[in-house]
């Protein structure tokens, strides 16, 4: 028998904010953040990849900082907030980060994007002015086949200036 399968599931209460909603479940204890969002929420944005916390495709924003969130529990962020890529732009409107990766052509199978475009946007809210060696850190743990990383710093730097151009996040 498998270590720890006889042992009893706990379910455990967790209240945290996502995408600016208020979210209250029950979930095994043993359930991270990302089987959270995506099994019980739906939001299947958030990619698993290596589901251990080294490629970086699961990557959200929780309270202001890019995390895995394949390396969290879900009861970890009650009380928190957690931003999502379906919660990055508006409905009808794209946050200029996603505008600026269309533009360079940042993305090609798209499937490290939204850890990508998290990371960066975590960046971009604590260094609105980042040069390409910051966007380089920001991206360290996120891990993209397709080799985009030359378009990804491009499409960061520009969005960096609209976004101080415009004055917003």
């Amino acid at each position: 028998m498998p270590r720890g399968e006889n042992l009893p599931r706990r379910k455990k209460h967790i209240m945290l904010t996502v995408n600016g909603e208020k979210v209250e479940a029950d979930v095994d204890s043993r359930m991270t953040l990302a089987e959270f969002l995506r099994e019980e929420l739906d939001l299947t944005g958030t990619k698993v990849g290596c589901n251990r916390g080294e490629c970086g495709s699961c990557t959200v924003i929780l309270n202001g900082m890019a995390v895995y969130s394949c390396t969290l529990l879900a009861v970890e962020a009650t009380g928190k907030e957690v931003l999502t890529i379906e919660g990055l732009g508006a409905e009808k409107e794209l946050h200029l980060l996603q505008q600026a990766f269309i533009e360079h052509d940042a993305l090609q199978c798209g499937y490290c994007t939204p850890g990508m475009l998290l990371s960066l946007k975590a960046l971009l809210d604590r260094n609105p002015q980042p040069s390409a060696d910051d966007i380089r850190i920001a991206v360290d743990g996120n891990f993209c086949r397709c080799g985009s990383y030359p378009n990804i710093i491009e499409a960061t730097l520009d969005a960096a200036a609209r976004i101080a151009t415009m004055g917003r996040k």
